[in-house]
């Protein structure tokens, strides 16, 4: 997992509510956090967008990072309920299934994952026996989905416009956007993937925005633009006053614009390949061919 950072944050408690102990895990080769979520009253908890090292130079998959979640999991005594996809990522492949086989839980994402395993489907040219219904996850959230957490109340709202299947987790008042909006000095994600928009980007951020702000926003990426430190949390107050892209003030027209012309400036990520071809399958790799070598197909001019 490259260089891992691992910080724990105690969010308060307001009134009349059970606020998450929020573990969070770098992975700096992909730029990505993941985060243990932990109920305060039990031993519950769940892990969202755990990364895989994947070495693509070579094929080499390898588990250091999701070791080391799976580690403090049990150093801490904690059960695993869930391990939920805010989106099915296209920088970097999950290590959901590796984390189940040790702990359990369930792998959950949106229900809207059928939409991106459609499209990406027929990019890879799965054969029919790939199912395109979502049923490689253990549950498919709906939008404004109540689940538990131990004695947490978390709740999933569809947030697409990066992905058509994005989902925000709030869990308690801490708030898992996955790639809809980064720091507030890096902006939102970009709206050019298939079944990507950059004005329903902007309604899904708002959506957001619309929470109380005190709520703290926990990030899936960060890049530590000016050569700032890496960081992974907010607020939604913060993010209103100051994100370069969405801030009290911005339009919907402004953002689009905006956005649109940053994205045409942008290569595809590094892991894009390799990562759709997993993550529609909920973390597994393809099935082995008849020799016993598991492949990922690399589509010529697929994005050009």
């Amino acid at each position: 997992m490259g260089l891992l950072q691992m910080t724990n944050v105690n969010l308060n408690q307001a009134e009349q509510s059970i606020n998450p102990i929020v573990t969070a895990f770098f992975d700096a080769q992909t730029n990505t956090y993941s985060y243990i979520v932990q109920d305060p009253l039990s031993n519950a908890c769940a892990v969202i967008d755990p990364v895989l090292d994947f070495d693509s130079p070579s094929g080499t998959a390898s588990y250091e990072g999701a070791d080391i979640i799976i580690n403090t999991i049990r150093q801490k005594k904690l059960q695993l309920e869930w391990i939920i996809e805010t989106h099915a990522h296209a920088d970097h492949l999950s290590s959901a299934p590796y984390i189940k086989q040790a702990l359990g839980g369930k792998i959950a994402i949106g229900e809207k994952i059928n939409l991106v395993q459609n499209t990406f489907g027929q990019l890879f040219n799965e054969s029919p026996a790939f199912a395109r219904d979502g049923s490689q996850f253990d549950h498919l959230f709906k939008n404004n989905e109540t689940y538990q957490i131990g004695k947490l109340t978390a709740k999933a709202i569809e947030t697409p416009g990066h992905t058509p299947a994005c989902m925000t987790h709030i869990i308690g008042n801490a708030v898992f956007v996955g790639d809809t909006i980064f720091m507030p000095d890096g902006g939102t994600a970009r709206a050019d993937f298939p079944g990507g928009d950059a004005a329903t980007l902007y309604q899904s951020i708002h959506k957001v925005l619309s929470l109380p702000e005190d709520y703290r926003i926990f990030v899936c990426h960060d890049y530590g633009p000016n050569n700032r430190d890496f960081a992974y949390e907010t607020t939604v107050a913060q993010q209103k006053k100051h994100n370069i892209h969405v801030k009290d003030g911005v339009s919907q027209e402004e953002f689009v614009a905006k956005r649109e012309a940053r994205d045409k400036t942008l290569g595809m990520p590094r892991l894009i390949l390799p990562s759709l071809q997993v993550n529609i399958r909920a973390g597994n790799m393809p099935e082995p061919e008849d020799n016993g070598t598991v492949y990922l197909k690399l589509p010529v001019n697929a994005f050009k």
